[in-house]
């Protein structure tokens, strides 16, 4: 789905009885990469210092001590390539989407890759966006009316203030050996939770961990 909200907002469950509120609906885009600082906080460490960790703990998000994610801007990657960027602007509350580049859907007119499996995230498969394309998400959830100058007068302003950002966010990348490789990617039964007897590894109820 490259940046596309279809891709992004995949719905996901926090259970911790007598910690978690019960019932809440959090309606805030989050990332994998808060799952880290999350794990951290609660764990009672401190994230390291010595480099840029671009997640986010969802603790307050969970406990509902906050209503908004600490993101006010969140870069969505296909592999390596960066499709698009959204800014959540705390002044006006508006949430704001900018696509560089979408995957081609095809038979055209489809809503995924049908035939490929995939989408391919780069190359032939995509399409180049110069200017980008600009989304109001806060009245647009399903990206359907991309935005001109003649439609929204901060049409400009906002794709200024996201650049700005892009290229800030760029600045803290370094190069790392390739994280999409065989060796990375193959599951590793090993590394794998197992409260059951392996290999098979399922949990069909609640226990005393103790029993485990």
């Amino acid at each position: 789905m490259g940046g596309w909200e279809g891709g992004i907002r995949v719905p996901g469950i926090f259970r911790w009885p007598g910690v978690l509120p019960a019932g809440r609906v959090i309606h805030e885009p989050t990332s994998l990469m808060d799952v880290f600082p999350t794990v951290v906080e609660l764990g009672g460490g401190h994230v390291p210092q010595d480099r840029v960790i671009d997640g986010r703990s969802l603790v307050p998000l969970l406990q509902g001590t906050a209503e908004h994610s600490a993101h006010e801007f969140l870069f969505h990657y296909c592999g390596k390539y960066l499709h698009a960027a959204r800014w959540h602007d705390k002044d006006s509350g508006r949430l704001w989407k900018v696509h560089y580049m979408t995957p081609r859907f095809h038979p055209e007119g489809a809503g995924a890759c049908h035939g490929q499996g995939v989408c391919p995230c780069s190359g032939d498969g995509v399409t180049q966006h110069s200017p980008p394309l600009l989304f109001d998400l806060s009245r647009d959830p399903s990206e359907t009316r991309p935005l001109s100058p003649g439609l929204e007068p901060r049409y400009h302003a906002v794709l200024a203030r996201v650049h700005e950002a892009l290229e800030r966010h760029r600045r803290t990348l370094s190069p790392v050996p390739p994280q999409f490789s065989l060796g990375n990617i193959v599951w590793k039964p090993w590394l794998q939770p197992c409260c059951g007897t392996f290999p098979l590894c399922a949990c069909t109820q609640d226990g005393d961990p103790s029993e485990a």
